[in-house]
């Protein structure tokens, strides 16, 4: 364990998203409301042989960091909403350290590519990590939503603009 009081650290990505995405101008924000949007991800070379037995995985959790723009808010008004919340009480990309997390059906494995649909991020996003998704472990039942209870019914019709882009 270092014991070194500078807490930073260093994160390569180990591939990126190629997307039709290309501006966050009118681009979905969440996966879910965007599994007709498809993606390949390529893995890369060095990170190869870590895909094996990936495609017995109909989901993937994708980890991957926000390159586009430089904000970083800890008070933001995201897409769903029109009043400012804590970031952290939030899914905007205007926030410290700048990583995403998008759940996307697994479609194809071809080498070091991978086909995806529910695709919400923008082309070259850096893919940092990649976890399947098990719903045992990952999806939990309950109604405490804070904000979102309200403001879901947004959901299959908001888009990305460029507030968070600055």
């Amino acid at each position: 364990m270092s014991t070194s009081s500078d807490p930073s650290f260093t994160i390569r990505p180990i591939g990126l998203v190629h997307s039709p995405f290309t501006s966050v101008e009118g681009m979905p924000i969440q996966a879910s409301a965007a599994m007709d949007q498809t993606a390949r991800v390529e893995v890369f070379e060095e990170f190869a042989p870590g895909l094996r037995d990936i495609e017995g995985f109909e989901y993937l959790v994708l980890i991957t960091r926000f390159h586009v723009g430089s904000s970083e808010n800890l008070n933001v008004i995201p897409f769903m909403d029109v009043k400012t919340h804590g970031v952290f009480s939030t899914r905007s990309p205007a926030r410290p350290n700048r990583l995403g997390l998008t759940i996307v059906k697994l479609e194809k494995v071809s080498g070091r590519f991978l086909e995806i649909r529910g695709n919400d991020m923008l082309d070259q996003t850096p893919v940092i990590d990649i976890k399947p998704y098990v719903p045992a472990l990952d999806a939990h039942q309950t109604e405490n939503i804070g904000w979102y209870k309200d403001r879901l019914f947004v959901l299959p019709t908001a888009k990305s603009d460029s507030r968070m882009a600055d």
